[in-house]
């Protein structure tokens, strides 16, 4: 296009050639608004031998062969038109000079259509030209926006409107648009054809927030009240912003998830949901949700959205959090040591939150820490009283999990001192308690014997282990003495341990001694003492001549005095054995080993002077009784 200002009207259009055949020129097409008026510029030629007197010609309506009757627009020679033209067309070009431009004026719509034109020179010198111009009757502005509008980058958006009626010409203004520049009119532009136009361009910078915006272009005419509008709304194309999106979410195991991702962009981008770099779901679409059905531990992480198109991309992340209760704790670390030893305990396990991690033992709380995964427990030197079963319990509100332990303090034996003899019915019973780890060997030993006894030999010997204690019973039968030294002896890969065994409850073994039979005796004899006692105060009381000196008190003997000492210890010793065997789990008599005299040994028993008193005293209270 190139700009014009005032210069004539046709014969600018083309240089007046004098060709030698039948021609004519008209833009192909032309438009103007409703109401107005329209030029339609025409020239026509025709052989130059021809040399016609007069020049006429017709201009007709959607046809250019007569023989249809169309309707006449203008005729020269007649002035006869068709109705729809009376008073509405009119010849603007001269003839003669090959001049054909038609005036239209009061425009409707249904004068749009075709215009033919046809020159006459007379009698058979009449010729309808092929060529016609359309004639567009509009009611809105033509507001021209580029292809492609692009954020950030300048754009010029025109208004055209048509300019080809002479009689009037319109005015251009911008509707809407403030923000977006100021409007700048470049004035009256004419066509390649020949035809006329008024423009207004418009520049500014569009935003993301311009797309759809509608901005609008009114045509007015001076002195007239017709006004015409049009509008175009602008497609601005942009990058994709992420504008929906989860905070961080946190969900129970188990529980379904809804993680929302929302772009805006021009075109719609392609969402896509993405964790550690695996695709789980896309779409080219405003809105993308992801679906997670029975979460567990293992969807816990960073999801990603990725929204893209053609402008460029934008992405953002959610962090999922799966809630649930502690995973049964592992134990790693020194589970056998030995006594003295450092002894490090590694309890851990895994949860969401973190747990509270506590180590017990018996109840008693050893270690614990507070929103940790792991707890260490360090023993710096562990003694045999560690040795036994340990708990690592991880809890949080959502759960409690525990795992046991056992640790294992292995150790030189230890003989306790609850350990010793005690006479028990006929038989002395030797009792060795035994703490060590590992198990150890327990033997009995009589030196005065040269005999030694060992837990193998269980028919002499019965053991029962219960935790880290050995108990070892030892039973010598038929034992009416005072029974030999008893050492006991226990060893194990860590040391060796001997303990003479003392003697508890040696009243008892006198009752052992002296048996039923003697306790008959010895009460006669204590009823014989008594009377004599008093027979013997009785005469002192009648004569009056005391057998004892004066002022001495007599010798007086009480029964508590032939008491037999040992008889309570006899029966404290068998509550304790039957306490001791009913902790141990023991189950009844343990086996005796008969170490009663034999015939060799006969001449070392008491001799008859032994029982010398014993027989007086019996053989006295006798005399008495009768």
């Amino acid at each position: 296009m190139i700009f014009l200002t005032a210069l004539p009207l046709f014969w600018i259009m083309i240089s007046a050639s004098r060709g030698g055949h039948w021609g004519a020129w008209m833009p192909s097409s032309i438009s103007a608004f409703e109401g107005t008026c329209v030029s339609i510029p025409c020239r026509f030629d025709f052989p130059d031998e021809l040399r016609p007197a007069v020049v006429h010609g017709v201009w007709y309506f959607n046809s250019p062969y007569p023989k249809n009757y169309p309707p006449v627009v203008f005729k020269s020679r007649t002035q006869v038109v068709h109705e729809s033209f009376q008073g509405r067309s009119r010849l603007l070009g001269a003839l003669g000079l090959r001049n054909c431009t038609l005036l239209l004026s009061n425009l409707s719509p249904e004068l749009g259509g075709k215009y033919y034109f046809r020159g006459d020179l007379g009698g058979y010198n009449q010729y309808t030209f092929s060529e016609h111009s359309v004639l567009d009757i509009i009611n809105t502005p033509n507001i021209m926006v580029p292809p492609e509008v692009v954020a950030g980058t300048e754009v010029e958006v025109s208004c055209m409107v048509p300019d080809n009626c002479p009689e009037m010409h319109p005015e251009l203004s911008w509707l809407g648009h403030e923000g977006l520049g100021e409007p700048a009119v470049l004035g009256r532009l004419r066509e390649d054809e020949g035809t006329w136009v008024q423009v207004s361009l418009l520049h500014f910078v569009p935003t993301r927030e311009a797309n759809g915006y509608r901005l609008g272009c009114q045509a007015s005419f001076p002195n007239t009240t017709l006004q015409f509008e049009g509008y175009a709304s602008l497609d601005v194309k942009y990058p994709p912003v992420i504008v929906e999106m989860n905070s961080s979410v946190e969900a129970i195991e188990g529980s379904h998830v809804s993680l929302l991702c929302g772009a805006d962009s021009n075109p719609p981008p392609l969402l896509t949901w993405m964790r550690d770099g695996t695709v789980l779901r896309e779409a080219v679409t405003e809105s993308l949700s992801l679906e997670l059905d029975e979460v567990t531990p293992a969807e816990d992480g960073v999801y990603a959205c990725l929204a893209e198109n053609a402008y460029g991309q934008d992405n953002r992340t959610v962090g999922l959090s799966v809630m649930y209760a502690p995973w049964k704790p592992t134990v790693n670390g020194t589970v056998v040591a030995v006594e003295g030893e450092t002894v490090s305990i590694l309890c851990s396990t895994q949860s969401n939150p973190d747990p509270i991690l506590t180590i017990f033992k018996e109840k008693q709380i050893l270690a614990t820490v507070i929103y940790e995964s792991e707890l260490q427990l360090e023993l710096p030197a562990v003694m045999p009283e560690d040795d036994g079963e340990y708990w690592c319990v991880a809890e949080n509100q959502y759960g409690q999990r525990a795992t046991a332990f056992n640790l294992s303090v292995e150790f030189a034996p230890v003989i306790l001192l609850e350990s010793h003899c005690a006479a028990a019915r006929d038989a002395v019973q030797c009792l060795c308690v035994v703490k060590a780890n590992p198990e150890p060997s327990v033997a009995f030993e009589l030196p005065s014997r040269n005999v030694t006894v060992n837990e193998t030999e269980r028919e002499f010997v019965y053991s029962e282990r219960s935790g880290l204690l050995l108990t070892s019973i030892l039973t010598l039968r038929g034992q009416a003495q005072a029974p030999p030294r008893v050492i006991c002896s226990s060893h194990n890969l860590y040391g060796t341990k001997s303990l003479e065994l003392p003697f508890q409850g040696a009243h008892r073994l006198m009752w052992a001694k002296v048996g039923p039979v003697g306790a008959v005796v010895a009460f006669a004899i204590l009823i014989a003492i008594v009377c004599y006692i008093t027979q013997t105060r009785r005469k002192k009381n009648v004569t009056d001549s005391p057998s004892f000196p004066a002022g001495d008190d007599p010798p007086v003997l009480f029964s508590s005095d032939f008491r037999i000492s040992g008889v309570p210890e006899k029966y404290e010793s068998e509550r304790r054995l039957g306490s001791e065997r009913r902790l141990l789990g023991l189950r009844g008599e343990p086996p005796e080993l008969d170490l009663s005299y034999s015939h060799s040994d006969l001449g070392k028993r008491p001799t008859k002077d032994s029982y010398t008193l014993t027989e007086e005293l019996a053989e006295y209270a006798e005399i008495r009784v009768k």
